[in-house]
């Protein structure tokens, strides 16, 4: 089985969670290569269609996954090899991009939906999987508190709390948990902006934080709730993407509603209680974990060739 991946390029990288999808792929022998967008709007993306096409004349892929709605519609210009498309969120979520990956949803030969409450958006009806992106349990490697805590030069009396993302990412809404660390409960606390590290920083950083907090406005199936999970790292979350689905059965995390008290009062009980949690284990009940995962995509990938 040859698949030809098909994401954007323009930050001079592919995101981190679709090289390690492919990696898990090649594990299972699958043989993966990637083909990088590079360029924005329309005028960018049709110039990269001859260098797709000379791709897949080389490569000679027997389905292409697209990441990300745009990607898949892109990838769908050409009618050769069959395209399954995965919608991570943002695809979904912003109402004048979902125009664009509801026409992707019609072109493709499968549909793959990250979270439940995307496939409500999408108002997908058939042809489409739910399959959250899974987790590297290999390289996320479970790192003793105190231990991470001495590498990053933090004492154990420091109070420290992972934001899920950079202060500037307004979809992260991160005036709501800036003011929720204004509570009086957390006076003591630090709140660490999660940009510009490393996936080993951000492994020591999920291992030796007190808890991880999320406040997006929206989400599909957030890569950094499983890989907090896979540290053992408590979670406080808004209503948001799949995370509550992902963190029932999780010890000592919460789902609160958005408001800065009620967010405060999660994150103080964490707080006076500091246990790490059940995260990864439940990570491997869901199936959560590549291997798994990538298991799952060759059952769609040869579902789609056998209907080809």
């Amino acid at each position: 089985m040859k698949v030809l991946f098909v994401a954007s390029y323009n930050k001079g990288r592919f995101a981190a969670f679709i090289v390690e999808q492919a990696d898990a792929l090649r594990k299972i022998g699958v043989e993966v290569e990637l083909f990088g967008i590079v360029g924005k709007g329309i005028k960018g993306y049709l110039n990269c269609l001859p260098q797709l096409r000379m791709r897949i004349k080389k490569f000679n892929p027997d389905v292409i996954h697209a990441h990300f709605g745009l990607s898949g519609l892109f990838a769908n210009l050409q009618r050769r090899v069959p395209v399954v498309t995965t919608y991570h969120g943002s695809d979904i979520n912003v109402p004048s991009i979902l125009k664009l990956s509801k026409m992707c949803m019609l072109l493709s030969k499968h549909n793959i939906f990250v979270s439940q409450r995307n496939i409500q958006i999408a108002n997908a009806k058939k042809n489409y999987t739910l399959l959250p992106c899974g987790v590297d349990l290999e390289t996320i490697a479970v790192i003793d508190k105190t231990s991470a805590r001495e590498r990053l030069g933090w004492s154990s009396e420091d109070k420290k709390i992972i934001f899920a993302g950079a202060f500037d990412n307004e979809v992260k809404n991160p005036q709501l948990a800036i003011k929720t660390m204004q509570d009086e409960r957390l006076i003591q606390a630090e709140l660490i902006e999660l940009k510009g590290y490393s996936r080993t920083e951000i492994c020591l950083l999920f291992s030796a934080a007190d808890a991880f907090l999320m406040t997006s406005h929206t989400e599909g199936s957030p890569q950094v709730v499983k890989e907090a999970m896979a540290c053992g790292g408590p979670i406080v979350s808004v209503n948001v993407g799949d995370v509550q689905e992902r963190i029932e059965y999780v010890s000592n995390s919460y789902i609160s509603p958005a408001n800065p008290s009620d967010l405060a009062a999660r994150l103080s009980q964490i707080l006076n209680n500091p246990e790490r949690t059940n995260g990864r284990e439940k990570l491997i009940d869901f199936g959560l974990d590549n291997q798994t995962i990538a298991q799952k995509l060759l059952t769609i990938y040869n579902k789609v060739l056998a209907r080809k």
